[in-house]
């Protein structure tokens, strides 16, 4: 009897002979490990690049192109936490151990025995599984205010990580420029938790909307009798924040007069109370936020050109939802997930219309409108899955003139023809990830393969 009681992998296979290909899938898939096949190493390399793998079991020799070697190297690379388990000839096993040097975990030998490649990427698989279970602890542990929590796997979002991670260590002041709603708050706050200065306070004020009177007691505070109702000496934000991260976010929108008291603050590291004649030392870190552009309100005489390179010390440019569209479905399932917590509901998932729906959407209000629909739905649906039934009225009215125009663009064109074209525009909707397309279609994802092959779809 096969042994099932071991830790599960997805496994990316990449073997140029279709028939051991085969071998490989079925008899790891026996033992309950998720596999994808692919042939040819260009092909692995795109996969690895594109999609989360915990294990990656490779020919060490795949024809005319990328080799083994070739794909080991795109894993070190774009999935670092991937174990790769090299299949070679005895010829080649010198290759292999060199490879081991490489960051390869281990390597088999031809004619291949199922029994020991099932052991080596038990092995793999759980080490991969400890490793999980260490970052999830880590998540919780982090889970208000961590780099986990920014969500998305675009080339657009993972590029911002790489450059938070190491800025998080320093003490350079930073400016996030972003629409409303793309998260610039919690990105500030992943910055702080990730600082040096994560043990103080992380405060936050929005600039926007406030006279200069109350932005100015409410960041330096008062003194008692300071005016007609200050019946005690107040700290303002400056001084709650000491030693740890200030926010200012909409800085772009700070009345003209409170520019030049802030500076003051920025340059000398005090701040004097409303209506006190000594001053007050702070140390305080200062991210900035933004839904204007800063520059030109500069050169609009709106804001002051010293501060703007005072506070721009690094700048973090969030693009807008509909410009990371494949972020979406991530996004979806991690806001079902929140919102179940939350309002202790038990929401399995999604439909692939609804998604789809979803997917197009241009999102004006981005992250945060994305997330209050998805709690609605949650907390009204009916069922045990969201549908298009649960969206609300302005995202999805159901089919009526829009749809009978799209019905009515298709009319006349053959059935192949119009999955050739839903295919496409949802490939071109995703970027080209197949696993997220094939989600969305609400197909397997090998019929996806055989559809994108049999239309000459390129992706």
């Amino acid at each position: 009897m096969e042994q099932t009681e071991h830790a599960t992998a997805d496994i990316l296979i990449v073997e140029d002979e279709k028939a051991h290909a085969e071998a490989i899938e079925e008899g790891l898939s026996r033992v309950g490990h998720r596999c994808k096949v692919v042939h040819d190493g260009a092909t692995g390399i795109a996969r690895i690049r594109g999609e989360h793998f915990d294990i990656v079991v490779t020919d060490l020799k795949l024809g005319a192109g990328q080799d083994g070697l070739a794909v080991l190297a795109a894993a070190n690379k774009h999935a670092p936490g991937a174990k790769v388990i090299l299949i070679t000839a005895h010829s080649s096993v010198a290759t292999c151990r060199t490879a081991l040097q490489q960051g390869a975990f281990d390597y088999i030998e031809k004619p291949l025995d199922l029994t020991e490649l099932r052991t080596v990427v038990g092995r793999a698989a759980q080490e991969t599984a400890h490793r999980r279970t260490i970052n999830e602890l880590r998540e919780r542990l982090d889970e208000k205010y961590g780099f986990e929590n920014i969500i998305g796997r675009s080339s657009e979002m993972l590029a911002i990580l790489e450059t938070v991670r190491p800025l998080a260590a320093s003490d350079i002041p930073v400016l996030i420029l972003g629409e409303s709603g793309t998260g610039k708050e919690l990105l500030a706050a992943a910055i702080h938790q990730n600082s040096r200065r994560a043990e103080n306070r992380f405060v936050a004020i929005n600039c926007a909307g406030l006279s200069e009177t109350l932005l100015e007691d409410e960041l330096f505070g008062h003194v008692k009798g300071a005016y007609t109702g200050a019946t005690g000496d107040r700290p303002g934000r400056f001084e709650h924040a000491d030693g740890g991260t200030m926010f200012l976010d909409e800085v772009g929108d700070m009345p003209w007069a409170m520019q030049a008291k802030l500076l003051r603050v920025l340059e000398g590291g005090e701040v004097f109370r409303v209506g006190a004649n000594d001053s007050i030392r702070v140390n305080v870190r200062i991210i900035s936020a933004t839904n204007t552009d800063l520059a030109q309100r500069v050169k609009d005489g709106k804001f002051r050109e010293d501060l703007y390179f005072r506070i721009k010390g690094a700048t973090i440019d969030i693009p807008a939802l509909r410009a990371r569209r494949q972020d979406i479905p991530l996004l979806i399932d991690h806001f079902i997930k929140q919102s179940n917590e939350a309002h202790n509901r038990k929401i399995k998932g999604i439909s692939p219309d609804a998604r789809r729906v979803l997917m197009a959407q241009p999102w004006p209000g981005n992250i945060r409108q994305l997330k209050n629909v998805i709690e609605n739905m949650v907390v009204l649906t009916g069922g045990d899955k969201l549908t298009l039934a649960d969206l609300p009225a302005e995202i999805y009215a159901g089919p009526g003139e829009a749809a009978a125009q799209q019905l009515e663009e298709l009319a006349g064109i053959s059935i192949e023809d119009a999955e050739k074209q839903l295919i496409r525009n949802t490939l071109k909707m995703v970027s080209g990830n197949r696993e997220q397309a094939a989600k969305i279609l609400g197909i397997g994802e090998r019929t996806l393969y055989r559809k994108i092959k049999e239309y000459d779809l390129k992706d």
